[in-house]
C-alpha cells in the first residue's frame, strides 16, 4: 500500500498542536507570576507609605506586643457631680494603663497632680453625661489627657485649632509618647 499524504499531514498537526498548547500554558503561567509579584510589591509599598503618612506605625505596634501592659489602678473617687441642686454624687474607679514600668514609676510622682486634675474633671459633669457611653468615652479620652500635662501634654486641642499653613502641614511634629496611655473604669456608680 501507498501512503496517502493526508495521513502524514494528520500526524505532524497534532504534535504541533500539543507543543503550542505548552507555549501558551507557559505564557499564561508566566504572565500569572509577574501580576502577582507586582501585586505584592505595591500592596508592600502603599502599606510602607501608609506608615510614613501617619498610619499606625507598624514597628510601634509591634512593640507594643512584645511588652505587656503595666496598670496603675488609683483609689476609688467619690465626686459631687455638677448637676443642678448638687445631690447627685459618682464614685468612679480608675486604672490607668501605662507604656511601661519606667513610665509607672515616672507617673507615680505626679499622681497626687493627676488625680487632683481627675476630679475637677469628673466634678464637672453632669449625672446624664456620666450615664451615656459617649460621656464614659470623652470622660476616659479627657483623663487621659489630663495626665500627659506633668508630662508637657494636655496642648493638642489648642494646636489644632490654630491655623495651619502649607509648609507647617508638609512637616510634621515629632509624635510624643506620654506615659498613660489609656485608661479603664474599674468601677463607675452615679447616685
Amino acid at each position: 500500500m501507498a501512503e496517502k499524504p493526508g495521513n502524514s499531514d494528520t500526524v505532524k498537526a497534532p504534535a504541533k498542536s500539543k507543543k503550542m498548547l505548552i507555549v501558551i500554558l507557559g505564557v499564561v503561567l508566566v504572565l500569572v507570576l509577574g501580576g502577582g509579584g507586582a501585586f505584592f510589591y505595591i500592596s508592600k509599598q502603599r502599606a510602607a507609605a501608609y506608615d510614613e503618612e501617619g498610619g499606625a506605625p507598624a514597628k510601634a505596634v509591634e512593640a507594643a506586643h512584645k511588652t505587656p501592659p503595666v496598670y496603675l489602678p488609683l483609689d476609688n473617687m467619690v465626686v459631687n457631680l455638677a448637676n443642678p441642686g448638687g445631690d447627685r454624687v459618682a464614685q468612679v474607679g480608675i486604672t490607668l494603663e501605662v507604656r511601661d514600668a519606667k513610665a509607672s514609676d515616672s507617673v507615680k510622682v505626679y499622681l497626687p497632680a493627676i488625680r487632683s486634675g481627675i476630679l475637677l474633671i469628673i466634678s464637672q459633669r453632669t449625672a446624664e453625661q456620666l450615664l451615656s457611653p459617649e460621656g464614659k468615652v470623652g470622660l476616659a479620652k479627657a483623663i487621659v489627657k489630663e495626665a500627659s500635662i506633668p508630662f508637657g501634654g494636655g496642648q493638642e486641642v489648642e494646636e489644632e485649632e490654630a491655623p495651619v499653613s502649607k509648609k507647617t502641614k508638609s512637616k510634621r511634629a515629632p509624635v510624643v509618647e506620654y506615659p498613660v496611655v489609656a485608661v479603664l473604669f474599674s468601677s463607675f456608680i452615679v447616685q
